[in-house]
């Protein structure tokens, strides 16, 4: 039964709804849907942004699947980033459904599902680029893509209504790390056909030109393992697997020998070499950091996790010489090969401050070309749409204002701007008869992880948080006669965050006695209330510190009756 928030599904119409993926960066998921059936494209998470105190991850709000579980023909993988992969065990603890991606994605969501609860009978299946298969009313094709991780596709979804295509992340690299090349031909193919819908990715449509190769990333490499005087650290995205054969093949030329740091990066090398994806790892990586510390510096290389200076991160750690095994050392020089994704510039920044402060030598985006993009930019993004020719265009995967940008492009280009979606999550586009509507919404958003706990983190706990982590708490502790409701012994307080007890004596002493004039005032009333009570204190309380101290500390008053 479809949420009643949306609208009832047209006859012979095709829906496209992103749950996740627009007007953001992170947690992937889209839905496509004719009649009684839908496929599911992705199921990424991310991380969260610094309001977001205590939160592990963000996954989309899945609650449209859960309602519709019985319609979901499949899921479908582009790629094996976290954003495009990480929610997948939450979708699979609820959902029986089969999970489709080429070899490589699928070995790291195997990978991911290992440390999750899920049931054993997950069907994980395999996918080819190039081939095509049939599911349901939909016939789908798997078409090669280049971004900064192996085995990436795109997918066009033909159904009865016309052609969908999803372009996964791109760039169109023409010396790619692999040799892999985005199919030129199935595009041009596609679009002679007549595509109906594309989704593209929008995250370098504010950047000119073309996006750089990741061979001119692999000269930098070289050039700074030749020159570096001794130990080298170098962060990226663990699941970079280019950056990671680059840095091997440039550590086997010269001689050095590769110790990893961070468990992700461990899993990720451990599966791509498995699959094939990654070479020479064993005459060049060495799996005990211990042992990697043996060796003589100039000989000795680190890679590591923390290149978006995640608070628990190996590398933030080894900044603020909080790591067990790894301490920076005079001379060292770090690398850190990736830019930061909007709202991690100020972490990365503290790092690369830290890092400097400790004595090494930090090389970084602003000061060399240490990275290069997996996303197009804006004349790949003409490429795309002008092999596609699509007759409606729905900008994905970016931040509100790069799907802007896209649409201009678009339009440049001669599309309509009615056949243009800025969508938001959950809103419903309909295709009908070779035209596109929005038709309602359905449910959509954020799910906050924290722990074990899925979604029980909301608006109200963040609030609490943030109040908790800008002015502190004070715990206000009465004894009241059971009998008589006067006050027996207290009132206590105690102060957390606020003030430092021993300094403020004078400041808590006064507050007491602004509390216990409340209560004295209270039962003179003979208002009984516990709540009202309660309430009466953290008025009294809150007004009398905010005069003395210009703070709004959380106020929590606890009665006891004896």
């Amino acid at each position: 039964m479809v949420s009643q928030k949306s609208n009832k599904i047209s006859n012979g119409s095709v829906q496209v709804i992103p749950l996740g993926g627009v007007g953001e960066i992170g947690k992937n998921m889209f839905v496509v849907r004719y009649g009684d059936e839908m496929i599911v494209i992705d199921s990424g998470l991310k991380f969260p942004d610094e309001e977001m105190l205590g939160v592990d991850i963000v996954i989309p709000d899945m609650t449209y699947l859960f309602e519709n579980r019985d319609k979901i023909k499949g899921v479908f993988l582009t790629h094996g980033h976290e954003d495009h992969i990480g929610a997948l065990p939450y979708l699979l603890k609820e959902i029986d459904v089969p999970v489709y991606g080429t070899k490589l994605t699928i070995g790291l969501a195997e990978r991911k599902l290992k440390d999750h609860p899920v049931r054993k009978s997950v069907s994980l299946k395999q996918i080819t680029p190039g081939k095509q298969m049939k599911l349901g009313a939909f016939k789908l094709e798997f078409f090669s893509t280049n971004h900064s991780i192996a085995d990436s596709i795109g997918i066009a979804i033909h159904t009865p209504e016309g052609i969908i295509v999803h372009s996964g992340d791109f760039k169109f690299d023409h010396t790619p790390v692999t040799g892999e090349i985005t199919d030129y031909h199935k595009l041009a193919e596609l679009g002679k056909k007549g595509v109906l819908c594309l989704m593209s990715d929008s995250t370098n449509a504010e950047q000119p030109g073309y996006t750089n190769s990741d061979r001119v990333v692999g000269e930098t490499i070289d050039e700074i393992f030749r020159e570096a005087p001794k130990r080298i650290i170098l962060a990226t995205f663990a699941s970079n697997i280019y950056r990671i054969q680059q840095v091997i093949n440039a550590a086997k030329k010269y001689g050095k020998k590769i110790g990893v740091v961070g468990r992700s990066m461990v899993n990720v090398i451990e599966a791509a070499s498995e699959l094939g994806y990654l070479r020479d790892v064993e005459n060049v990586v060495i799996d005990d950091i211990e042992k990697v510390n043996q060796l003589p510096l100039e000989k000795t290389v680190l890679l590591t996790t923390g290149s978006q200076g995640e608070p628990m991160s190996a590398l933030t750690r080894i900044a603020t010489d909080d790591h067990k095994k790894v301490q920076i050392m005079p001379q060292d020089t770090v690398v850190i090969a990736a830019t930061p994704i909007p709202g991690n510039e100020k972490l990365v920044s503290r790092s690369i401050d830290n890092l400097f402060k400790r004595g090494a030598h930090v090389i970084y985006k602003s000061v060399a070309g240490i990275h290069v993009s997996g996303h197009g930019s804006q004349e790949e993004l003409k490429l795309m749409l002008n092999l596609v020719k699509p007759k409606h265009l729905i900008p994905i995967h970016g931040e509100y204002r790069m799907q802007v940008n896209h649409k201009n492009l678009a339009e440049n280009l001669g599309l309509p701007s009615k056949n243009i979606f800025l969508a938001e999550n959950g809103e419903v586009m309909e295709f009908k008869n070779g035209r596109g509507r929005v038709n309602g919404k359905v449910p959509a958003g954020k799910v906050l992880v924290d722990g074990l706990g899925v979604g029980d983190v909301g608006n109200i706990v963040l609030r609490d948080r943030r109040l908790l982590s800008q002015d502190g708490i004070l715990i206000v502790v009465i004894s009241v006669d059971k009998q008589n409701k006067e006050l027996v012994a207290g009132p206590d307080i105690v102060s957390r965050g606020f003030v430092y007890v021993r300094e403020s004596e004078e400041l808590l002493d006064e507050a007491r006695e602004h509390v216990v004039k409340a209560l004295n005032k209270m039962s003179k009333s003979k208002m009984n209330e516990w709540q009202a009570i309660k309430s009466s204190v953290k008025d009294v309380l809150g007004q009398y510190l905010w005069e003395k101290t210009r703070r709004r500390p959380m106020i929590l008053p606890i009665i006891m009756e004896v």
